[in-house]
């Protein structure tokens, strides 16, 4: 018999903050809070323009191939996870997240063609974060 269980918010019981799930099997458990993106966008750097975004205050087109994303909330430190992939219409670009240049305010993506000759602006990209908030 299925149910379906409505409420708007989560708190763990012992740690609010702290929700586990149990994974495939039954085996183990995975933090819900954890495993959630905390910032994620979709750009277009040739307008430049944020089409949809989550925890993303504003993004900066810093030069020809390069943005920075600024979150709306920081993240806790400089030890999280970005990504990011991009495409032009016709040719596919090489994105690199800086790690030099990650803070906890804001990352920088650089978009590079493949071939490594030359920054380029994409037409489409979409970038995340995964780690703590502050």
């Amino acid at each position: 018999m299925a149910s379906i269980l409505k409420v708007n918010t989560f708190t763990g019981a012992s740690t609010a903050g702290s929700i586990a799930v149990t994974g495939e099997g039954n085996s183990t458990t995975t933090n819900l809070q954890q495993g959630l993106a905390k910032q994620w966008s979709f750009y277009n750097q040739q307008t430049p323009a944020v089409g949809d975004s989550f925890n993303t205050g504003s993004i900066t087109d810093s030069s020809t191939g390069v943005y920075i994303v600024n979150f709306t909330n920081n993240m806790s430190s400089t030890n999280y996870s970005a990504n990011a992939n991009s495409l032009d219409i016709g040719a596919y670009y090489l994105n690199v997240c800086v790690r030099a240049t990650f803070s906890t305010s804001a990352y920088r993506v650089d978009n590079m063609r493949q071939d490594f000759s030359t920054m380029q602006d994409p037409d489409d990209s979409s970038n995340s974060a995964h780690g703590d908030l502050a």
